[in-house]
């Protein structure tokens, strides 16, 4: 495959969009990327139209840390990005500096409000991180005038709140939603993971580990309460003793989970590092 078109400016990216008349996927990155962004580019060509072409953007989005030594320490790997990308067959890449993203400061007035959605999970631990996820999606479907979209489910809560701000500013953009990837002992794939140490990586391991359990025990009728201590009491027994969070709820995130819609949420540290995942539990 050849490698992907290389774009650094926006005026670069709107040359390339009117370059064909062609439909364009959007994978929106902050680089970093392993088997599980690739996937994202290789499920964009097989569902979507023929002819379709994939553009990922690479973009630390300053806006979305609430903790500058995260994003110093977020790891840049440009080169190693580029191979994965060509060999996933993705068309083109955007690759922009913070003034191309931001050409009137960091203070985006004004900027894009999560709402309640935003306030819960994620949102209650990070302050402001949906606030700025979201402007920079906004302003990259700006730029991009993509036509579809795609996000991992790993993410769940921020593919929730792109589809709400999609529909409510009726954006005529399609978002889809990915299956998480996993290594083979079920640990959701993550640019995070590579900062862990093999004692941090057996740790983290545990996270799938303790949502199977949880989910074993809703199907078995135990409450919410029930559960959530389960996973819980596994995670301090293995030696995972910072957690953030670990709920049961509903697709939405916002009703009451029922033995048909039900999803955990878990955010822990490891080392330092912060870790997410989620599972829908099996009905």
């Amino acid at each position: 495959m050849s490698t992907p078109l290389v774009l650094t400016t926006v005026a670069e990216v709107k040359s390339w969009h009117s370059s064909q008349a062609t439909p364009v996927a959007a994978v929106l990155t902050m680089g970093a990327l392993h088997r599980g962004h690739a996937e994202l580019i290789t499920y964009a060509k097989a569902n979507t139209p023929i002819g379709t072409r994939v553009i990922a953007t690479i973009f630390v989005n300053p806006t979305q840390f609430n903790n500058a030594a995260d994003l110093d320490q977020y790891p840049r790997s440009l080169e190693a990005d580029l191979a994965i990308l060509q060999g996933a067959g993705a068309d083109a890449v955007f690759v922009p500096d913070v003034a191309q993203i931001y050409p009137s400061g960091l203070q985006v007035n004004p900027p894009m409000e999560p709402g309640v959605l935003g306030e819960i999970l994620e949102g209650n631990a990070r302050p402001g991180h949906f606030r700025g996820m979201l402007t920079v999606v906004h302003r990259l479907f700006e730029i991009i005038d993509a036509d579809y979209s795609f996000f991992g489910e790993k993410d769940f809560q921020q593919l929730a709140l792109v589809k709400a701000m999609v529909a409510k500013l009726e954006m005529s953009i399609e978002i889809f939603g990915v299956p998480t990837v996993r290594d083979n002992s079920g640990l959701a794939l993550s640019s995070r993971n590579r900062r862990l140490s093999s004692a941090g990586l057996e740790l983290a391991q545990q996270i799938p580990v303790a949502m199977d359990l949880m989910s074993q025990a809703f199907t078995a009728g135990k409450t919410t309460d029930e559960c959530q201590l389960v996973g819980r009491d596994y995670l301090l027994s293995q030696g995972v003793a910072a957690i953030e969070y670990l709920e049961i709820r509903s697709s939405d995130l916002i009703s009451q989970p029922t033995a048909t819609d039900a999803r955990i949420f878990i955010a822990v540290v490891i080392e330092d590092i912060r870790l997410i995942d989620n599972l829908e539990i099996s009905k």
